[in-house]
């Protein structure tokens, strides 16, 4: 079994991916008679062409039994699938670029802080949510609409995830 050993998240390491979705200073912009600060314009959320539209939904996650090994990978090729957290708790983020199929040599596994979300593009391969401690809640926005957007791929050799 192969291991990998996860980064931090940030920007310039996921754009590969998606888009990291926190509040940037970069971003900010006072509204309500300056009572709040709207963090704009975060990710290039993306429902296709075709009869597209934004689902919205909460995704409660369980941590995955230890030692995390990474067996299959899915993607959507239809939409992006945008994933934040509600509760501010870390958690795990594992992706490969897009591509017919994976190995686990193609996957990179980042350590998302509680205030970072992920935007997946399009096609991007990508673990189901892999939350580290207790039960943890996620804001999910991704495509509804015609035509096939799930493609899960079992990987031929597991991936083990080093954690401290």
């Amino acid at each position: 079994m192969e291991s990998i050993v996860p980064q931090p998240l940030t920007a310039q390491l996921f754009a590969p991916f998606g888009d990291v979705i926190e509040a940037r200073q970069n971003s900010a912009v006072m509204i309500n008679q300056g009572t709040s600060t709207r963090f704009h314009d975060l990710a290039a959320v993306d429902v296709g062409a075709e009869g597209g539209r934004a689902l919205v939904n909460i995704f409660r996650a369980t941590p995955y039994p230890l030692p995390l090994v990474i067996r299959m990978m899915e993607k959507h090729p239809l939409g992006s699938q945008l994933f934040m957290p509600l509760q501010g708790q870390t958690y795990l983020v594992a992706v490969a670029p897009s591509s017919d199929q994976v190995t686990s040599s193609d996957i990179s596994v980042f350590i998302a802080q509680g205030h970072q979300g992920v935007n997946f593009y399009p096609g991007t391969w990508h673990h189901p949510l892999l939350v580290l401690s207790g039960q943890q809640d996620f804001l999910v926005i991704d495509r509804g609409g015609a035509g096939e957007n799930l493609i899960e791929h079992d990987l031929d050799t597991p991936l083990g995830v080093t954690l401290d």
